[in-house]
């Protein structure tokens, strides 16, 4: 073997070392839920801008329902803010004004924090306060810790997922146009 081929393989496994290394150190964690997948059941404490809502939310209780459940880091944030404001803004269009089509807002903020911005921002749809991160972690939204990453679930009325964002694009024009789409078709599969 010549001088040159034994330094180009040289550089070649102390190149594959660290990049194995930083692959180790730092898993991906759980993969999102497919589409297809029977989606978990959870009850969880919700919160509207009229305050926490008298009864938790169990999601098998909507079954005949289209549920969208958006994960989300962190209430008043920047791009948390831009996601939900957007939500608002087209809720007629994409979700159908609530009419057999419910959003949920999940994040580990507690419900004081989330009744709070719904209120200030008149949103008018449903925020989870997964603060035990149950739900985030069961929906492959969080680890066990920190805030949840920003996931995205359209789950049918017969309680499969029929869309997944992995993760939501919330600057992204097309991510909602994809989204309505995702929740007309959840709809229409009910039929």
């Amino acid at each position: 073997m010549s001088i040159r081929s034994r330094i180009a393989a040289l550089a070649a496994s102390i190149a594959f070392v660290p990049a194995m290394a930083g692959a180790q150190a730092a898993p991906a964690g759980p993969a999102p839920l497919k589409v297809g997948d029977v989606a978990p059941d959870f009850t969880v404490a919700t919160a509207t801008a009229a305050g926490l809502s008298a009864k938790p939310f169990k999601l098998s209780e909507h079954r005949g329902e289209t549920v969208i459940l958006a994960f989300f880091p962190k209430a008043r944030t920047r791009g948390c803010t831009v996601q939900m404001e957007s939500y608002r803004d087209r809720y007629a269009e994409l979700f159908k004004s609530g009419q057999k089509v419910t959003l949920v807002g999940v994040s580990v903020d507690p419900d004081s924090a989330l009744t709070s911005w719904a209120k200030d921002a008149k949103f008018p749809f449903q925020f989870a306060a997964d603060v035990d991160r149950k739900v985030g972690v069961a929906y492959a939204a969080n680890t066990g810790e920190g805030f949840h990453k920003r996931l995205l679930y359209v789950i049918d009325p017969q309680g499969k997922i029929s869309y997944v964002a992995a993760p939501f694009n919330q600057m992204s024009a097309d991510a909602y146009t994809d989204l309505g789409s995702a929740i007309t078709k959840a709809g229409h599969a009910a039929h």
